[in-house]
């Protein structure tokens, strides 16, 4: 008896060491990043020691697992050989396994880390010291074992480097807007803007461009007065000039320097010079990624460009207004939908022009049609059929259905979708 009431407050504290080994481990990986960061601007020591943490958050579970299994088998030796010396045999090694395994449980996991998830912030900031001190007395074993652990899993084809990241930032992000929502706290529209600036990285400009077939360009061949008519018939601001054939383009017209020029004249169309008022035109190549054509506007002050393939040939146009709205999304006018090519149907269905991106529909009506295939709604009927269907048919995929309702040679130009089937149906 008096060796256990002797034993007593060495379990105890090393119980305690254990639990804030355990706290440690919860709060440094349930902690904000994002609030780390602006405490660690703000001056925050214990902000810039949590960062340094999660920096190399393998090295830092590694060090606190070690240092925690550590003191729960010291403590479990400790009392397994004071409670056999009063109770011999296998019922002293039984009574010891239930009293620590009680201890270890509540007092050294459950409580200690119930608190860590509840005030995650808080928690890492105040045991950020004591913990960059146990990465630097274990860190010697931790890598040892990193290296025993990874020559283990390349027995079974698993090969890890030592710099290999566990968490891919954007996904982080991703999954966290995508969990918010779920739960009410961000809104529909929101969700669609944080995405889209994720997703400007991972696209290139052929998926948002504005095709060469709908491009709306002038002849640079036709007098003044024609030639100021058709750009002002077009509605753009910014046109195409071309000459001889539409894929030779020469220049681009800006409405603000036709209008200057014009001033210039007296209103005199014929004394024009189109020639010294068409800026020169921007070429870049298809494989362009959204991300950095959104830098390349903003670095030479442009918004305007034309899409070429490998071998020169237009594609299609694209500006900065096409960027923003990947992230923002349409604006929206006194119609319903705020999608140009989507209009309410017959039978609940909506007709859909097959020219409309997937991005623009999901958007539109808020559903969630894969875009990875294919960029247009005809696009994905195609890549789903595996051909090209026949005006009439319907298809069921993607818990929707789609009926091919205009179709112009090899083009699918009318679709009529309707909306997702509910799970429970």
């Amino acid at each position: 008896m008096t060796a256990l009431l002797a034993l007593a407050p060495i379990v105890f504290g090393l119980l305690a060491l254990s639990a804030l080994f355990s706290a440690a481990e919860t709060s440094m990986t349930g902690a904000s990043r994002a609030r780390m960061h602006q405490l660690e601007r703000e001056g925050d020591r214990g902000a810039r020691r949590v960062n340094r943490l999660i920096s190399d958050q393998e090295s830092m579970i590694g060090a606190v697992l070690l240092g925690n299994n550590l003191i729960n088998i010291l403590a479990s030796a400790l009392t397994t050989t004071v409670i056999t010396r009063a109770v011999p045999g296998a019922l002293g090694v039984a009574v010891a396994t239930a009293v620590m395994t009680v201890l270890v449980l509540v007092f050294a996991e459950v409580l200690p880390k119930t608190i860590a998830i509840v005030r995650s912030d808080d928690v890492a900031r105040a045991l950020s010291a004591p913990t960059l001190w146990a990465v630097r007395l274990f860190g010697p074993v931790v890598y040892a074992v990193q290296w025993i652990v990874r020559k283990t899993l390349r027995l079974f084809g698993v090969k890890l480097d030592m710099a290999t990241d566990v968490l891919a930032a954007h996904e982080e992000i991703r999954g966290a807007v995508e969990y918010h929502h779920s739960e009410g706290l961000v809104e529909t529209r929101d969700r669609w803007m944080l995405g889209g600036v994720l997703d400007l990285a991972e696209m290139d400009v052929t998926e948002v461009m504005v095709h060469r077939k709908a491009i709306a360009m002038v002849d640079g061949d036709l007098p003044p007065r024609a030639l100021l008519a058709e750009a002002l018939d077009s509605g753009h601001t910014r046109v195409p000039i071309y000459r001889d054939e539409p894929e030779n383009i020469v220049g681009v017209l800006h409405a603000k320097d036709l209008l200057q020029a014009l001033a210039k004249a007296d209103g005199d169309i014929a004394a024009l010079d189109l020639a010294s008022i068409v800026r020169e035109p921007w070429f870049i190549p298809e494989t362009t990624s959204l991300k950095d054509q959104l830098t390349a506007f903003l670095k030479r002050q442009s918004h305007f460009a034309l899409v070429v393939d490998e071998y020169g040939a237009l594609q299609g146009l694209i500006t900065l207004e096409d960027i923003l709205e990947e992230i923002v999304g349409e604006i929206d006018d006194e119609h319903d939908i705020a999608v140009d090519g989507v209009r309410p149907g017959p039978d609940d269905a909506m007709m859909v022009d097959g020219s409309v991106t997937i991005r623009d529909l999901n958007r539109a009506m808020n559903w969630d049609l894969p875009d990875d295939e294919a960029v247009t709604v005809a696009g994905l009927l195609i890549h789903e059929a595996q051909r090209i269907p026949e005006v009439g048919e319907t298809f069921h995929f993607h818990a929707q259905r789609f009926r091919v309702a205009e179709r112009k040679g090899n083009q699918i130009t009318i679709l009529q979708v309707w909306p997702p089937i509910p799970e429970a149906d």
